[in-house]
């Protein structure tokens, strides 16, 4: 079932311009989420904030933000302030320019969002837009405000559709040099050629239960339970912790007794 749209707005390419909509690719509304009580009365317990000097709590008119330039010195900044360095519009996706496909590496990616045009006038527009970014290799940079944040967008052609990436800040992503640095272990082929067997064997189709989280269904299990006031389970045990090796050990042998105990074994197709 499709999912309602959270954002309306406009997709702009130098003149050409189309009305479309924006739904969450993502969603975590089926995670098992708690919340904090009061034991003696069951009733949820609020946050607030106080005044780290005085411990009294501080009214919602007498927040505000502040930058730390100093070891206790903050520069206040008001509404009025952020709202007058922001994008001039929140409801345009103005492509600004675009860039090799395949030259945004991962690191950059952050959240993805399905992007469809909002009526069918603008469908040609929204089409000319998507198969020309998919005839050249190319997704579209762009900023809007999301979340109450700007952010940078990356605009990727999907099938009928395109889906608007939120990228990452040029200062949250770090570089990968001087983390790989000294590594210097260059394994011998007869050893690579082994573990691509072992690969090989446990390679399989990709599908989404691959990556399904077996806690929630412990999880809401528990509640089910709780809430017909069953005795409390016993914990499931674990998998017992692998005690560390006392000696060191022949990779080459390793390898040849774990493909040896996957003989047979089909991953599935």
């Amino acid at each position: 079932m499709a999912q309602h749209s959270f954002w309306k707005g406009y997709l702009k390419l130098s003149l050409v311009t189309c009305p479309v909509t924006m739904m969450t690719a993502t969603s975590e509304s089926e995670k098992v989420r708690f919340h904090t009580l009061n034991r003696a009365t069951g009733n949820r317990v609020e946050g607030i904030y106080v005044d780290d000097e005085t411990g009294r709590a501080v009214d919602e008119d007498d927040q505000a933000r502040g930058y730390e330039r100093g070891p206790g010195e903050f520069v206040l900044l008001e509404d009025e302030d952020l709202a007058a360095v922001a994008l001039e519009s929140t409801r345009t996706i103005d492509i600004e320019m675009f860039v090799p496909a395949d030259s945004v590496q991962w690191l950059w990616y952050d959240t993805p969002h399905f992007l469809t045009p909002n009526d069918p006038v603008g469908e040609e527009a929204f089409a000319v837009i998507r198969e020309a970014m998919a005839a050249t290799g190319t997704v579209g940079i762009a900023r809007l405000v999301l979340y109450r944040r700007e952010r940078p967008v990356m605009l990727e052609p999907r099938g009928r559709g395109i889906v608007l990436w939120t990228l990452r800040y040029a200062d949250e992503v770090r570089p990968p040099e001087g983390y790989f640095d000294d590594i210097d272990a260059r394994p011998e082929a007869p050893l690579v050629d082994l573990v691509a067997k072992l690969i090989d064997k446990r390679t399989r189709k990709w599908e989404p239960s691959l990556v399904h989280d077996p806690l929630q269904d412990n999880l809401k299990a528990l509640i089910a339970s709780k809430k017909k006031n069953r005795r409390r389970s016993a914990p499931r045990k674990g998998k017992e912790e692998p005690e560390a090796p006392t000696n060191v050990v022949n990779i080459m042998d390793a390898l040849k007794k774990s493909l040896a105990s996957e003989k047979g074994a089909r991953p599935r197709k």
